[in-house]
């Protein structure tokens, strides 16, 4: 009952920047946290930046990516600058969602938008 829809990834020259959104829609009661995580092939999925009380980033990203939420429109931003040919993955979105009609917590993942960085 909850979705969570990412976009704005492609293809960027070393040294360029995107901005990815995630969204989130269904039956949502509140969202305690979002969180950006991604997978480069052969890898397993690691932790991007994580929003929730605060903010955290994987020492890499630090200085370079920024997250960001709107959370009247339950959406979180990443934005990622300077970016570098090992940023190459998929970039996955998830949410810690309280449910409207259920009184647990869980969490949903997003379908991942492909990061691209390449000459």
């Amino acid at each position: 009952q909850v979705q969570l829809v990412e976009s704005g990834g492609g293809l960027v020259q070393p040294g360029g920047s995107l901005r990815l959104s995630c969204a989130a829609s269904g039956s949502i009661f509140s969202i305690d946290a979002m969180a950006w995580y991604r997978q480069a092939p052969g890898k397993e999925r690691e932790l991007v930046a994580s929003s929730g009380g605060s903010t955290n980033y994987a020492d890499s990203m630090k200085g370079r990516f920024t997250i960001s939420r709107d959370n009247a429109k339950n959406t979180v931003y990443l934005q990622m600058n300077s970016l570098k040919p090992e940023d190459t993955a998929v970039y996955y979105c998830n949410a810690d969602v309280r449910q409207r009609w259920l009184s647990v917590r869980n969490t949903f993942w997003g379908q991942g938008t492909q990061v691209t960085v390449s000459s």
